[in-house]
């Protein structure tokens, strides 16, 4: 029983000290930076607890900006991310070009579903921009110099050197005054 309290207290203190560190930072570029070299780190490393160390403090970082870019994601360069891994979620087993630029609350991820014909996981070529808010799902093929505009939906394949972007939204004009005023949850009554 001693035994595993202090392997309960050992690890509570390296999650710990992991926070401190993650928080030291005061620069968005030099986390994504920090994030990158702990990354190219474990997936150098032969080491099981050095490993596991880096990989602790490596979600640490993920987790401050609500993220999920896994170690088995590949990618072929660092991307860029101009506004830091705030909401980014990466499936495991995507692979992403050279050059390409992700911003924030995009998401690119697998579909699983047994009897779909897009199960499988996204490839992005090289010079991609995504936009805030894009998902690409699925078995998909982003080509080379692509550019997904902000909250698009990619669902199938995008030829090189395209542009994706959403339909004009729809406006539904009213001939009365609204009441947009927000009521919460609380103080919401049903009559």
């Amino acid at each position: 029983m001693k035994i595993l309290r202090i392997i309960h207290l050992f690890f509570k203190l390296v999650s710990h000290t992991i926070y401190v560190l993650v928080n030291k930072f005061s620069s968005k570029n030099d986390e994504v930076d920090v994030v990158w070299s702990l990354r190219d780190k474990i997936q150098k490393s032969n080491n099981d607890l050095s490993k596991f160390l880096l990989t602790k403090k490596y979600n640490k970082y993920l987790e401050k900006y609500n993220s999920f870019i896994p170690i088995n994601a590949v990618f072929y360069d660092k991307p860029t991310f101009p506004h830091c891994f705030y909401g980014i979620f990466i499936s495991s087993g995507a692979i992403i070009g050279r050059n390409c630029t992700i911003f924030h609350q995009v998401t690119i991820g697998s579909n699983t579903l047994v009897d779909s014909k897009h199960r499988g996981m996204p490839t992005s070529g090289d010079n991609v921009f995504i936009g805030c808010g894009a998902k690409i799902i699925g078995n998909v093929k982003v080509g080379n110099n692509v550019r997904i505009g902000a909250n698009c939906i990619v669902a199938s394949d995008i030829p090189d050197n395209a542009t994706v972007v959403l339909p004009p939204p729809k406006v539904i004009q009213h001939t009365m005054k609204r009441n947009n005023g927000f009521i919460s949850y609380s103080n919401y009554k049903c009559e």
